[in-house]
């Protein structure tokens, strides 16, 4: 996303039309496949066509060159090699049509493509470790959900795995194997050694989950809206926590925090308003829950040119995720796609800077993905089909 990583398009709306993008270059993208916009076993439903119920998420993750995407207003997850190949689908056969061109495997049996039946209900965040096992978010039906009164919150979330074939193996709550469901989950994640971190989004804060490669939860950590840390030698800051990323190589998570400071009108001595101080990512290890460290995050200064007045303003930017090594990807929409920044997180103040194309009318939903290596992929979905796209960005992280 975020979430994640998802980005709507009236992002366009809010950048300027003339933005301060320097002499950086454009990122070459390269188109890899598309499909439509449909309820067949190779189609993506993104509208909720029948009209029953709202959009929900769909989410996607690269790993090794195959592509995964999770729909969940199709409520069926999907396996894709780099040429658009279906190489299987998971599928709930009450709400989708039996597929045409793939069939059930069974135990043993070697084919190249095959289908999988399991009754999902509304699959979202996806995240797939070293052995190509998949773990993917999924909600409960309205009798198996409660409520925590201590968290107020509606627990109505489980993850579930998948092997490399697709065939289910168990499902994870907040205490690992068949605990009891989560709250909603803002987004998931593989870090090292194959760990599981599940990140929840509760009305005080955040709630970080992490569980070793057999399901048994390492730690759990809240961050709370109240508790945020602020800069050393800063006084009188108002902390936002915008996202939190997991290193995919360690146990290290990271936050990124947006700082706001109060508007003091003097001539009545009164708050005026608030403006942005500072953007800094930290650094937690997810062994102690202790930070690290922290690294300022430079604006995106954004130009725009009124009356033959040239004004420049200082905006935030926003997080696609982490790869190995501890650089980050962060971004800010433009007229053209994004501006993207990728920031070395070890305060060395190494970074890269270019652009990724993305036309307007490919933004009736999006979803990004950070890999491992520093491949930048995405969804993106038009009001006719949906298009599955990278950026080699893991050249210009190795440049730093």
């Amino acid at each position: 996303m975020r979430d994640y990583f998802s980005v709507a398009s009236v992002f366009f709306i809010l950048a300027f039309m003339s933005c301060g993008v320097g002499q950086r270059s454009s990122i070459e993208r390269e188109n890899l496949f598309n499909f439509g916009i449909g309820r067949l076993e190779d189609e993506l439903d993104m509208f909720a066509l029948e009209g029953e119920r709202s959009m929900r998420k769909t989410a996607l993750k690269m790993r090794d060159g195959l592509f995964y995407i999770s729909n969940g207003n199709g409520e069926k997850i999907a396996q894709y090699n780099s040429y658009g190949d279906l190489l299987f689908l998971i599928y709930n056969e009450e709400t989708n049509p039996p597929p045409l061109t793939l069939r059930e495997k069974n135990d043993g049996e070697v084919i190249t493509r095959w289908a999988y039946r399991w009754p999902l209900q509304e699959p979202g965040s996806i995240t797939v470790n070293s052995e190509k096992h998949i773990f993917v978010e999924d909600r409960l039906p309205p009798e198996r959900q409660s409520f925590d009164m201590e968290e107020k919150t509606i627990l109505d979330r489980l993850i579930l795995h998948f092997d490399a074939d697709g065939k289910f193996i168990e499902y994870l709550g907040q205490e690992g194997r068949g605990g009891t469901p989560f709250p909603r989950i803002e987004n998931i994640f593989t870090s090292a050694d194959d760990d599981l971190v599940v990140v929840c989004l509760l009305p005080g804060g955040r709630r970080v989950f992490w569980y070793d490669s057999v399901g048994s939860q390492l730690y759990n950590i809240y961050f709370s809206k109240d508790a945020l840390p602020i800069p050393p030698g800063r006084f009188g800051l108002t902390p936002s926590l915008d996202g939190i990323a997991i290193a995919p190589d360690e146990k290290k998570i990271y936050l990124k925090i947006d700082y706001y400071r109060e508007i003091l009108d003097e001539s009545t001595n009164t708050v005026s308003g608030r403006e942005t101080d500072r953007s800094c990512l930290w650094m937690i290890n997810a062994g102690d829950a202790h930070f690290s460290g922290s690294v300022d995050i430079p604006f995106f200064e954004a130009v725009s040119t009124v009356n033959n007045r040239k004004t420049t303003e200082n905006l935030l930017y926003s997080m696609f995720g982490v790869m190995n090594g501890g650089r980050v990807f962060l971004y800010y929409p433009i007229e053209t796609g994004f501006s993207l920044l990728i920031l070395a997180a070890d305060g060395s103040d190494a970074q890269r800077r270019g652009i990724i194309n993305v036309s307007n009318d490919e933004l009736m939903y999006s979803t990004f993905d950070v890999s491992g290596n520093g491949i930048l992929s995405a969804l993106l979905v038009t009001n006719y089909e949906a298009r599955v796209v990278w950026w080699r960005t893991d050249k210009l992280a190795r440049e730093m």
